[in-house]
């Protein structure tokens, strides 16, 4: 069954550690899946595909994932992990500034959104479209959404409260930061200067509203 790496379990002492060998062919598949999902698209790529760009057997890929929605989520996740990581060194390296300011800095490095990122948004708006037209994936996809926030709460309790406003919790507080960031990768994938008027719109809005 999927579970989310963003913000795994606590370590189960009695379950053995996934092989070197397992690891490197769960890398492989998911370095190969990126590939094809953004140049393809996650629709027109199958399993099959995925298999043969990495070099192993459907029994190699089933082993790590069970099924080619598991391996995206995986992906998905990794990303969220890698902008995490970012954000907490970011507030770090802010802790000499002004509260409100240190906030806005934050919220607008959470909302931007990187030219090379373009091809991870269509692919996330893409997946969206399959997931609420597909019987049982929208749960799925739901359940994701849930863990992701849950990870995000974690962290801003943790090193970014700031970005928590009075009367709301730190899971409020995620669920409104990821909505409103994918709202702006919905409207903003395209880039130009619209893009970045929006970014700044959104980024002064909430920034003053947990100042």
């Amino acid at each position: 069954m999927y579970r989310s790496p963003v913000n795994p379990p606590p370590a189960d002492a009695a379950a053995p550690r996934p092989t070197r060998r397992r690891v490197h062919t769960r890398a492989r598949l998911l370095a190969a899946a990126s590939q094809l999902f953004l140049t393809v698209g996650f629709a027109r790529t199958s399993i099959e595909d995925v298999c043969a760009a990495a070099g192993y057997t459907r029994g190699a890929f089933y082993s790590n994932f069970g099924s080619k929605e598991d391996l995206l989520l995986a992906l998905f996740d990794d990303q969220a992990a890698d902008r995490m990581a970012e954000l907490e060194a970011l507030a770090v390296a802010c802790e000499a500034l002004a509260p409100q300011e240190r906030a806005r800095r934050l919220v607008e490095a959470l909302l931007r959104v990187d030219p090379a990122e373009t091809g991870w948004i269509l692919l996330f708006l893409e997946f969206r479209l399959v997931a609420a037209r597909t019987e049982g994936l929208a749960e799925r996809v739901a359940a994701h959404d849930r863990a992701l926030s849950q990870a995000v709460a974690d962290r801003l309790e943790r090193v970014l409260p700031e970005l928590v406003p009075p009367g709301a919790t730190a899971r409020q507080a995620a669920a409104v930061i990821l909505a409103a960031r994918e709202g702006l990768l919905a409207r903003t994938a395209a880039g130009g200067a619209v893009a970045e008027d929006l970014l700044d719109s959104t980024t002064a809005v909430l920034s003053g509203l947990l100042g």
